[in-house]
């Protein structure tokens, strides 16, 4: 008889949890917060964050605020090491040139997960996109320049006929377009990424309003990602 399989870490999983809500908070959260969200008593989050805290995963601030630790970038660093390192710098170069945040998005799982991301130097505002922030990949730019990847067996069973089209537009054009699917007024511009033997791949603007038109957009993006495949690949 084949052995039963293991259960589940619940302290483990309530643990990753937390690293998952602290990520996606806009600010330090109060441990009452915390604990609202993950739906247990104050005590047992209090205890998980001390654990996290522990290890450099999570700190407090002066008025017991729950921020995301210095650890957490250091290991966020590991992953995907050498394509962060090769699309930094035109993240960088595309968010300075374009005046908008530009970030790198990759599938896990069923969802669309920043890798990266740059802020313009200049700008005198800017939409924040901050590394580890996901959405399901079934919305916005990047999750249609991801599935225009994949085969459609692969997509997630809930994607809809708009979605459809809108991929196969993507696919047709060479970049993906957004407005108000992720965050209500922002709008976004993604072109794919391939490379060869690893997960589907984005690279993306995110703004509130510019002058310039999609196309234009998509076609600096379009160059960028030449350079990180060549490089990758090469």
């Amino acid at each position: 008889m084949a052995d039963a399989p293991s259960p589940a870490s619940q302290t483990l999983s309530r643990g990753i949890r937390i690293l998952e809500i602290v990520a996606d908070a806009a600010g330090p959260l109060a441990i009452d917060e915390v604990a609202a969200e993950l739906g247990v008593h104050r005590s047992i989050a209090y205890r998980l964050l001390r654990t996290l805290e522990d290890h450099g995963l999570v700190v407090r601030d002066a008025g017991g605020g729950v921020s995301l630790g210095a650890r957490m970038a250091a290991l966020a660093a590991g992953v995907a090491h050498d394509l962060q390192a090769e699309a930094l710098p035109e993240l960088t170069a595309v968010a300075n040139e374009l005046g908008m945040t530009c970030f790198l998005a990759v599938l896990d799982g069923e969802d669309c997960i920043t890798l990266a991301s740059v802020e313009p130097r200049h700008a005198i505002a800017s939409v924040a996109q901050r590394p580890g922030a996901r959405h399901p990949v079934t919305v916005g730019a990047p999750g249609k320049a991801i599935l225009a990847q994949l085969p459609r067996a692969e997509w997630p069973s809930d994607a809809s006929a708009e979605l459809r089209r809108d991929v196969d537009l993507t696919r047709e054009r060479g970049y993906g377009t957004s407005h108000d699917e992720v965050i209500p007024t922002v709008q976004s511009v993604a072109a794919p990424l391939v490379l060869r033997g690893r997960r589907p791949a984005a690279i993306a603007v995110v703004h509130v309003a510019t002058s310039l038109d999609d196309a234009a957009i998509a076609a600096r993006l379009q160059r960028s990602a030449t350079v990180i495949r060549d490089a990758l690949d090469g």
